[in-house]
């Protein structure tokens, strides 16, 4: 079992580890091509030229908001060269995967075989030693999201008081990983770019809840002055918490979501309150492991009228090129 405080910074804010989206390139084609229609692909030139951006940088005396780790841990994908970190993307497979150093050739090489003759017990195998290598994989519930949370929630304090930056963006993990960021066409050859099923929705919409709740309590711990940043992070964990109130309604068969909330509750949203704050964050964090073990979306069908629809869908799904 994993669980626990993962750092708030993205997995790719490890620049040795990273080889770069061309690595990725090689193989996927198609999953590449969608994320160069994706925000995520434009911020790299972009954000240098936004306006809100520089006078943030200003504030916080960033002269080089690409190099600067302030910006770049978030907003970029920096590759160690030598003995310089370089920025090479913006925030890229690896932003999201983990740096592919030790697991690129792992996950690709089918066990020294082709996909043909891989038995079912290598495969497993091979994906369990590449998650040992720092992969994440799109069924790792929880880490996906707290990876997602821990730059859409903003982590650092004195951004959002001094430099005027968001606490964070109006995120949820169900709209914006099907909307224009979606790149699921590997099992399809692909042919679609296949949206998630109703049961991977359900899952996604119920751990990114409790991420956000999680993040935005340990948030709260970690405040210094009583302030924007502490104001929003508390509007956040009641906008989540009265949301898995209302799911914890939906789907009675799992009693897990009444405990999120219950944890939720444990504490105090104050200042000068982190050890009863991180103590309520670890149970929420538990809990949220727990229901990645024991549940896979299945037989949670009373989300569906909380789930967001396409409507609500973060930009443009691509559609593959055939």
């Amino acid at each position: 079992m994993v669980f626990g405080f993962v750092a708030a910074s993205a997995v790719a804010s490890d620049a040795d580890k990273i080889v770069g989206p061309n690595a990725c390139a090689e193989c996927h084609k198609q999953e590449v091509e969608a994320w160069k229609g994706s925000h995520h692909f434009k911020t790299y030139r972009e954000m240098p030229r936004n306006t809100k951006a520089n006078e943030i940088a200003e504030k916080m005396g960033v002269r080089r908001i690409r190099t600067e780790s302030l910006c770049a841990t978030c907003h970029y994908t920096v590759e160690q060269k030598g003995n310089q970190k370089k920025p090479i993307a913006g925030i890229s497979c690896e932003s999201c995967h983990g740096g592919g150093k030790d697991w690129i050739k792992v996950h690709s090489e089918f066990s020294g075989k082709t996909i043909l003759f891989e038995s079912k017990a290598e495969a497993a195998a091979r994906w369990k030693l590449s998650e040992s290598k720092g992969m994440l994989r799109p069924r790792s519930f929880y880490l996906l999201a707290k990876n997602c949370y821990g730059c859409h929630v903003v982590p650092q304090e004195d951004l959002v008081n001094k430099g005027g930056h968001p606490a964070g963006s109006a995120f949820e993990l169900v709209s914006w990983s099907q909307g224009e960021v979606r790149h699921s066409t590997w099992h399809s050859k692909g042919r679609d770019n296949v949206p998630a099923s109703a049961a991977r929705k359900r899952m996604l919409y119920l751990v990114g809840l409790g991420v956000e709740l999680e993040t935005g309590i340990r948030a709260i711990g970690r405040a210094k002055s009583r302030n924007l940043y502490a104001f929003e992070m508390a509007k956040r964990v009641d906008r989540a918490r009265k949301q898995l109130a209302a799911a914890a309604k939906a789907a009675p068969n799992v009693p897990e979501i009444a405990k999120l909330v219950a944890y939720s509750y444990s504490a105090g949203l104050k200042l000068n309150n982190e050890r009863t704050l991180t103590a309520a964050a670890d149970g929420i964090s538990k809990q949220l492991v727990l229901i990645t073990e024991k549940y896979d979306g299945s037989t949670m069908s009373g989300l569906d009228g909380l789930v967001p629809g396409p409507e609500k869908y973060k930009g443009k799904v691509r559609k593959p090129d055939n």
